[in-house]
């Protein structure tokens, strides 16, 4: 089979390079992506490697540019980002861009630096301002006629202390502090700030408590908020004057003040002091606006000329990280003119690969050529399997599983076809289907455009992602809706129903249950696709009629999905050529799943065949035996009860011979599925005289993946595994396939429990929402109808599109992960990772939008 079917074919190569090409060599197969190259110095620390230099020259080269880009951000300027990814620069061209990008680096910091000193600036003058307008209010209050207030005020602030000493003071004015040799301590004085509006309570109460109510405080509110020069945000402030007498009220005022963070300002005590102090405030304000807009320019510019090489910078700067970090994986020779790597490429394209090391040769100028040189292996080489933007999402749902054993069956083709009609099944209808198709198509025909944008945003991503199984899930369950004769619960009446009522008009409506009888009101010839439409308004055996059919449904397709799976393991068998488990384990398989399961969908199929309601006995529907009924006596060995009268016990000739021969030879198949292989092995090595190395695996001794190794760069050469080990594991497999056997069929009933439920939830947003707007009359009727419709619409598509798609899209996965992937699905190997520009790229571009 081709590679769609089975991982690339793997080589494990070893490359000489010469030191002056290797890094234009590896640069070329970066570009490339098909090279996975192995670390050769497992034990030697990150720091002693040979290019950690370089690496951190990249790294500071990386931080530099993510400082702007944070800045370019900040500032809300667009990236130019054309989708072109640059060639690596060569090494020489690292010294440039160090050069720039500390040239640019340090240009922006000095300009954020002068603008926070220009802002911290303007913000202090802008406080003044905002105090001296304020404190004038007050001493404009003061002026105008409060002396005597001011006189009792005054006098209460003096201390009790100096009352005792008999000290006296005439009516003074506030914040004036007169010269007096006698009592100078107890003369008032003030001092003017501000303070963050949130701590003004808090501070207020400090000042009481602390100065013991021997301080007046006047406070207002500075109604524009200011910007932080040191983080931009706005801040709320207020305006605070506090009076008080005496030194030590001074010393803990202010330092209270500075406890609070409170900015304290001079403040003239004479008004014509206070008004030119006001203008050179006003001044330095107009000076320091123009000087601020001119650097805010100068920034401006600098970032948008940084703007427009961003993206090219980063894609060199980690294109040149990459490289080195590759480089530092290789080995030097003796001479230290030579670099060794060892590398797992694709077979097919190692010419490819030769070719690029020969352009990587010629950029670099060297004359000798790189060698690429195969070598043999034992490992397990790494799983790749080619994909496009059509196959990668279904291949991802493999993976999530578990990434495939070396060249193991890919499920991910099948997939393709399996899983959207699996969903479909569960999902059929016809309206719901047309949406999920049509948001699946969307995405499709605006992928370039979608892709381009770069959302960090982890939900649209994986709807994006899955673009292509969206639509065809949506596709397929639209063909099942069809078949289902459904479409947001309602049927189509295309091809005009096969049945006709014999009874007249009166009675049909007066007879809320009426039976149809196939004989006289049936035609006789089944409706041309999918179900008649006469179901729709069986509202007595609508139900049970649709839960035997899918039931039955649900059972077949498992039946089949299960043996495709047990048949996929004889691909694998048939490939790695081993006989035993092909012999020993296939073929007990199959037969078992063949005589109890498959046998059972014969029989639904037999039971539709032969017996019609049409039909006169013994095949007439009276006649015909419970499908489960007869399965379980058949595994029982019970013989049938008698059937009604004039009806045939079995429903063909020698079915209860043919039953018991299926039952024992399907139970034969049980030991031999469980002891054959096992002792197979042992009686082999008892003629090899091979003694047990424990710690293997069974393919290994079995002609497994061992034997395979001609079909790649060389299978995995295993040790041989003890026999008790053998032993259990055939055990645990043996149990877990015929136990699984009846659990999964079981478990395929899913598909009639989801369909069913899809169904019946469609059914009572019609009935109870829509149907509502629907009964209206008259243009209230038209303005009941658009409300109920836009409600019965967003319910429609968030609970039965989303919420129920979401739980068929589960169930699904479930069904191809447990029920058909387990039966011949090991999903032990380890993903192909090629060194590759695009890929590091792009995880690094999300981790710098996830940052």
């Amino acid at each position: 089979m081709g590679s769609l079917f089975r991982s690339e074919e793997m080589a494990l190569c070893q490359l000489f390079l010469q030191s002056e090409a290797a890094y234009a060599c590896v640069s070329e197969l970066g570009e490339l992506g098909l090279v996975q190259f192995r670390d050769l110095n497992p034990d030697v620390n990150a720091f002693q490697r040979k290019f950690v230099n370089e690496v951190r020259r990249c790294d500071e080269m990386e931080r530099k540019l993510r400082y702007l880009e944070k800045e370019i951000k900040k500032d809300g300027i667009p990236m130019l980002d054309t989708g072109e990814s640059p060639e690596a620069p060569q090494p020489r061209e690292m010294i440039d861009l160090e050069a720039t990008f500390e040239k640019l680096e340090n240009e922006l910091r000095e300009v954020n630096q002068n603008a926070e000193a220009l802002k911290r600036n303007f913000l202090e003058l802008t406080e003044l301002k905002h105090i001296l307008r304020k404190t004038q209010v007050f001493f404009d209050e003061q002026e105008g006629g409060v002396n005597q207030t001011t006189e009792s005020m005054t006098r209460a602030l003096i201390t009790d202390e100096a009352r005792t000493a008999g000290a006296s003071m005439g009516p003074v004015q506030l914040g004036y502090m007169e010269k007096s040799n006698e009592r100078e301590d107890y003369l008032p004085c003030f001092v003017a700030g501000v303070i963050l509006r949130e701590r003004l309570p808090a501070f207020e109460r400090m000042l009481w408590r602390a100065c013991r109510g021997n301080v007046f405080l006047r406070q207002a509110m500075i109604e524009t908020p200011l910007e932080d020069p040191t983080n931009g945000d706005q801040v709320h402030k207020s305006v605070f004057i506090i009076f008080f007498q005496g030194d030590q009220l001074k010393t803990r005022v202010k330092k209270i003040c500075e406890g609070f963070r409170a900015t304290l300002y001079p403040c003239p005590e004479a008004p014509a002091d206070r008004r030119e102090m006001a203008m050179g405030v006003m001044t330095r304000i107009e000076d320091l606006n123009t000087v601020l807009g001119q650097t805010q320019d100068h920034r401006h510019r600098v970032l948008v000329a940084a703007a427009k090489n961003l993206k090219n910078w980063f894609v060199k700067v980690r294109k040149i990280k990459a490289i080195y970090h590759t480089l530092n994986l290789f080995n030097l020779d003796v001479t230290q003119k030579c670099l060794i790597a060892e590398c797992w490429v694709p077979l097919l394209d190692i010419e490819t690969i030769q070719l690029a090391l020969r352009r990587g040769t010629e950029r670099s100028g060297s004359s000798v050529p790189p060698i690429l040189n195969r070598m043999q292996t034992f490992e397990n080489p790494p799983t790749y399997n080619r994909t496009n933007k059509f196959t990668k999402a279904f291949q991802a749902l493999i993976d999530a599983y578990g990434v495939a054993s070396y060249r193991e069956m890919n499920p991910a083709p099948y997939t393709i076809i399996t899983f959207p009609f699996l969903f479909a099944v569960m999902f059929g209808d016809l309206g719901h289907g047309a949406i999920m198709a049509l948001f699946g198509l969307w995405m499709i025909r605006k992928e370039k455009g979608l892709a381009a944008q770069k959302t960090d945003n982890e939900i649209w991503n994986i709807f994006f992602g899955g673009r292509y199984i969206i639509f065809l899930m949506g596709v397929f369950s639209m063909y099942t809706g069809l078949i289902y004769n459904d479409i947001f619960s309602k049927s189509l009446n295309v091809f005009g129903s096969h049945w006709h009522m014999s009874y007249n008009k009166s009675t049909v409506m007066e007879n809320k249950f009426l039976q149809l009888n196939p004989k006289v009101d049936y035609e006789g010839s089944p409706y041309p696709f999918g179900m008649d439409p006469i179901w729709q308004v069986a509202n007595a055996n609508k139900i049970i009629f649709h839960n035997a059919y899918k039931m039955k449904i649900s059972i077949i397709l498992g039946v089949i999905h299960m043996i495709f799976g047990v048949i996929m393991s004889w691909h694998n068998h048939t490939y790695f050529r081993n006989r035993i488990s092909m012999l020993y384990e296939f073929i007990p398989q199959l037969v078992f799943l063949l005589l109890l399961f498959f046998y059972m969908v014969l029989l639904m199929f037999i039971k539709w065949i032969k017996f019609a309601a049409t039909n006169a006995k013994p095949y007439s529907e009276a006649c015909a035996p419970s499908i489960l009924i007869t399965f379980i006596d058949m595994v029982l060995f019970n013989k049938p009860k008698p059937p009604p009268q004039d009806c045939e016990v079995y429903m063909f000739w020698g079915q209860h011979f043919i039953q018991v021969l299926f039952v024992l030879v399907a139970v034969g198949c049980i030991p031999v599925m469980l002891l054959a292989k096992p002792l197979l092995i042992m009686q082999a090595r008892k003629q090899a005289n091979v003694q047990p190395i424990a710690g293997a695996t069974s393919d290994a001794e079995t002609g497994g993946v061992s034997n395979g190794g001609s079909h790649g760069g060389g299978g995995g050469h295993e040790e041989e595994e003890e026999l008790s080990e053998i032993f259990i594991h055939q055990s645990i497999h043996t149990i877990e396939y015929v136990l699984g056997s009846v659990s999964h069929t079981a478990s395929y009933l899913r598909l009639w429990a989801l369909s069913l439920a899809h169904a019946q939830l469609a059914e009572v947003l019609w009935t109870m929402v829509l149907s509502i707007g629907l009964k209206q009359e008259g243009w209230v009727g038209g303005i009941v109808l658009t409300c109920v419709f836009a409600f019965w619409a967003i319910l429609t598509v968030g609970i039965l599109v989303l919420m129920e798609g979401l739980s068929a899209f589960l169930h699904t996965l479930r069904l191809h992960w447990v029920e058909f992937q387990s039966k011949f699905y090991k999903g032990q190997g380890y993903a192909f990772q090629p060194f590759s520009f695009d890929a590091i790229i792009e995880n690094g571009a999300a981790g710098a939008d996830a940052e």
